[in-house]
């Protein structure tokens, strides 16, 4: 990988400290997905031979907030740590990704739209799903299974483009239900469509989150601060080749020049709407 710190090969027992993680992002992981999620969606097969080819080159999966302690505090991880990430909730998570984390002992992070759950109480629907989704004992399930739960908001909202008002009612309710039904305080949030901006990353590390992640296609380092940690997107069409060269930081900003371009691009709209202030440091964004 390249970028790595002059620790990172640290003597045992030392705390490794990374200077540039893969953070991978998926969505669906299904076999015959609906068309609103073909693009992002990811074929059971291809998945497996993707976690197996993590395993073969010495990667070892970390939930997302063992990522965000590791540069906070320096609490230790592996020697190579990548982190599996999910968005929205889908209900293949529980039949298609889960089995195949446990069966080769690995974690992940499972980022929820709250409003988006199948067993949803009538007050707390919000938002359209894009195919079905899990319920809550499935997320029970998931997290006995050591998978690590995460915010996405309450109905999927950009968030950066809503009232303060219904910015605060996304975040808690989100964060809310999380912790009402799952029994334990959440810990790391997941912007929907990858939009945010100072108000918003603000607005999270208020509400208590201790991190979270964006897209932006590149590998997460210290320096994009707690609040705005970057992710790399797999598709459907991402070859297994392709995938090896992404996870040891091989060809990143290549890969995704489009994808940069287009972000780039809208990043210029959306700030025609709100004035954006420099983000802060790394330390004086701990909550």
């Amino acid at each position: 990988m390249s970028g790595q710190s002059t620790s990172d090969h640290a003597t045992p027992g030392r705390v490794t400290a990374r200077s540039d993680v893969p953070v991978l992002m998926y969505h669906s992981v299904r076999a015959d997905p609906p068309s609103a999620t073909r693009t992002l969606s990811v074929h059971p097969d291809r998945f497996a031979a993707q976690l197996d080819a993590l395993l073969e080159l010495g990667l070892t999966p970390v939930p997302f907030g063992a990522l965000v302690a590791h540069w906070r505090t320096g609490a230790g991880l592996p020697a190579r740590p990548v982190v599996l990430t999910f968005d929205d909730g889908y209900a293949d998570f529980h039949a298609e990704v889960l089995p195949r984390l446990v069966e080769r002992g690995l974690t992940a992070s499972l980022f929820v739209t709250t409003g988006w759950l199948a067993d949803a109480a009538p007050a707390d629907r919000a938002g359209a799903p894009l195919d079905a989704t899990l319920c809550w004992s499935q997320l029970k399930e998931i997290e006995a299974a050591g998978i690590e739960t995460g915010g996405h908001s309450h109905s999927h909202a950009a968030l950066d483009a809503v009232r303060p008002g219904v910015l605060g009612d996304e975040l808690a309710r989100c964060r809310d239900l999380l912790e009402d039904r799952l029994g334990r305080a959440e810990q790391v949030f997941c912007y929907p469509f990858g939009y945010s901006d100072a108000r918003v990353r603000t607005a999270v590390r208020s509400r208590g989150w201790a991190g979270a992640c964006a897209v932006a296609n590149t590998l997460a380092r210290p320096a994009q601060g707690p609040y705005a940690l970057a992710r790399l997107t797999v598709r459907r069409r991402t070859e297994l080749s392709t995938f090896r060269r992404l996870v040891q930081g091989v060809g990143v900003t290549r890969h995704y020049l489009a994808d940069r371009a287009l972000t780039k691009g809208y990043a210029v709209v959306r700030r025609t709407r709100t004035s954006l202030v420099p983000v802060r440091t790394w330390e004086r964004d701990r909550p």
